[in-house]
């Protein structure tokens, strides 16, 4: 049989490919953007008992209420949104779903959508599943910040939406009020959509505040903005996601997503809406904790013959490797776990056209102590 792909650029996603290897290797897996630590005793305590209360079938697909009136309040308590919780907030199972049932509702046949290199290997093929074009617009190689200008260039007739993301993985790299005045001025008039993706929105650091779109009055009015259970609360394998937008684009955005997942996992949500409204102290205290962590790892590496860039936010810690090897990023990323014991992810795999000799790759340092302590013992003799 015959099967033409629909996704011909697609293979097995690079986190995938080099976590196997490190498995074959034995290696420290420092690759795959995930905690190998558990969230708050107090929520895993929480979803127990809603399975044991009988809270187990289908939830609304919107989500269930208590949690999307969670969101709405702490919305408005960190960004000073108003958002109405039946008709802006709806639940995901992962914000990978929200992602795709943004593009899915507003991406026709041959619309462009603008997204930033390095970006997230999700966005492209959701773009062309659909219909779409993927323009790839490169970030500054120095810092890895926007320059708007040639956002601007980049726009079409055909320029449906601009994907964002902030904190961006790999960089780390966070917007600052500036760039969503930016975007607003370049959107402004237009029917130009926004998906912004602010997974990493509770992990800022060295006292900076989130830039959520949602701060700014003119963008919240044209954007999705998607975030994720997963990562403010260490338990990437529940997958549960949302999507804040107005409620025009809400209600096509839940068009698909009844038709993709229909509801999430009701005991995770029934959860999470409690531990949000008892213990909101642990996303209020998640950038000092994640800061503690790279601290830590950048003094590991400060003996080894690593670069390190800047960190401003998420849990990733870029690397220039070029006073070790001279091999590309793939290349190094494989001689790294036969050689040291160590995975990594090549910086390369998130752009459409990497940099020309670029030797950058990108460590996870949400990791226990000891696995850190590891990682840099077998790389300190590099």
């Amino acid at each position: 049989m015959k099967i033409e792909t629909k996704l011909p650029k697609v293979g097995t996603t690079i986190f995938t490919v080099m976590s196997q290897l490190a498995a074959s290797h034995d290696a420290v897996n420092l690759g795959q953007g995930f905690p190998d630590f558990d969230g708050p005793q107090a929520l895993r305590d929480a979803l127990t008992a809603a399975m044991n209360s009988g809270k187990n079938q289908y939830a609304p697909a919107t989500g269930w209420p208590a949690l999307r009136q969670q969101i709405a309040r702490k919305c408005e308590s960190l960004y000073r949104c108003r958002v109405d919780a039946d008709t802006d907030v709806t639940v995901t199972s992962g914000a990978t779903e929200a992602l795709f049932a943004a593009i899915a509702a507003v991406v026709r046949r041959g619309d462009e959508v603008i997204m930033l290199d390095p970006c997230y290997d999700c966005y492209e093929p959701a773009v062309e599943l659909n219909g779409g074009i993927a323009v790839h617009v490169g970030l500054n190689p120095d810092d890895f910040s926007v320059d708007w200008q040639r956002v601007r260039d980049a726009i079409s007739p055909r320029t449906r939406l601009i994907i964002v993301n902030s904190p961006h993985n790999p960089s780390g790299a966070v917007f600052d009020p500036g760039d969503l005045d930016a975007l607003a001025a370049i959107t402004r008039d237009t029917d130009i959509l926004v998906l912004s993706d602010e997974v990493y929105e509770h992990i800022v650091f060295d006292g900076r505040e989130h830039q959520s779109v949602l701060r700014h009055e003119e963008l919240a009015a044209r954007s999705f903005v998607v975030s994720s259970f997963g990562k403010t609360y260490h338990c990437t394998g529940w997958k549960i996601g949302y999507c804040i937008a107005p409620r025009a684009l809400s209600a096509e955005l839940r068009k698909v997503h009844q038709y993709l997942t229909f509801c999430t996992f009701t005991p995770a949500q029934v959860a999470l809406a409690e531990i949000l409204e008892k213990q909101p102290e642990h996303y209020l205290q998640l950038p000092a904790f994640y800061q503690a962590r790279r601290e830590y790892f950048r003094e590991l590496l400060a003996s080894t013959r690593f670069r390190l860039l800047p960190v401003s936010g998420a849990y990733f810690q870029l690397v220039d490797y070029s006073e070790i090897s001279d091999k590309d990023d793939f290349g190094f990323c494989e001689w790294l776990v036969a050689n040291a014991g160590v995975a990594a992810i090549p910086v390369s795999a998130f752009y459409e056209s990497p940099p020309p000799d670029m030797r950058l790759i990108r460590f996870c340092f949400a990791k226990s102590d000891e696995i850190l302590r590891t990682a840099a013992q077998r790389m300190s003799a590099l």
